[in-house]
């Protein structure tokens, strides 16, 4: 069953799955399949790039948690907390987002198109970093992964996404999901 398409809804299923891998942790160090990141990097790309995202195209924001290197829990949880009240609040999701390389649209669209499917697709990695489970929503993979093949040219060329990683046809649609972005989909993190 596909993720919820209400903004408030998808990032409280989204970032609520993702608390649990975080509060899973036990190994900050333990390595994550982006390369040279760690689990604690997972954690910290996801709590640093939204701030100024918002605030780059609304005057919206919420009371940061704790540096995630010093607390990554705290700062995940600060984070998850102030954008779900952001989406909770019907004028502040429908509020304008006027972001200076993106078309016009709300802030509620802006944070699921861009953060809430961010945290998606980081939950494999961080449920692989730290071997917990990385199941995800198979038809909401399916979703992303045709929208994303419709801009695969703007993605790639962005630099936030590598060479899409060879997977076969009949992958399992996270597998494919994953692919496309660049990892593969086989990665385990090494034995010690």
């Amino acid at each position: 069953m596909a993720l919820p398409e209400e903004p408030a809804a998808r990032h409280r299923a989204v970032a609520g799955r993702f608390t649990d891998l975080v509060r899973g942790t036990a190994d900050w160090s333990s390595p994550a399949p982006v390369t040279d990141w760690t689990a604690l990097d997972v954690v910290e790309h996801l709590v640093a790039w939204l701030p100024a995202f918002v605030a780059g195209g609304s005057d919206r924001q919420w009371t940061p948690g704790p540096p995630a290197r010093q607390d990554p829990l705290g700062a995940w949880q600060a984070q998850a907390d102030g954008v779900q009240g952001l989406l909770d609040d019907p004028a502040a999701a429908a509020s304008p987002f006027n972001h200076p390389r993106l078309p016009p649209q709300d802030l509620g669209t802006a944070i699921t198109r861009f953060y809430t499917a961010d945290v998606f697709m980081h939950s494999w990695d961080l449920a692989r970093a730290t071997a917990q489970d990385d199941g995800l929503d198979a038809e909401t993979c399916a979703q992303m992964l045709a929208g994303m093949l419709l801009m695969e040219d703007s993605m790639r060329s962005s630099g936030q996404y590598g060479p899409a990683h060879p997977v076969a046809p009949d992958a399992p649609p996270a597998a494919r999901l994953m692919a496309f972005v660049g990892r593969d989909p086989a990665w385990a993190p090494p034995v010690a």
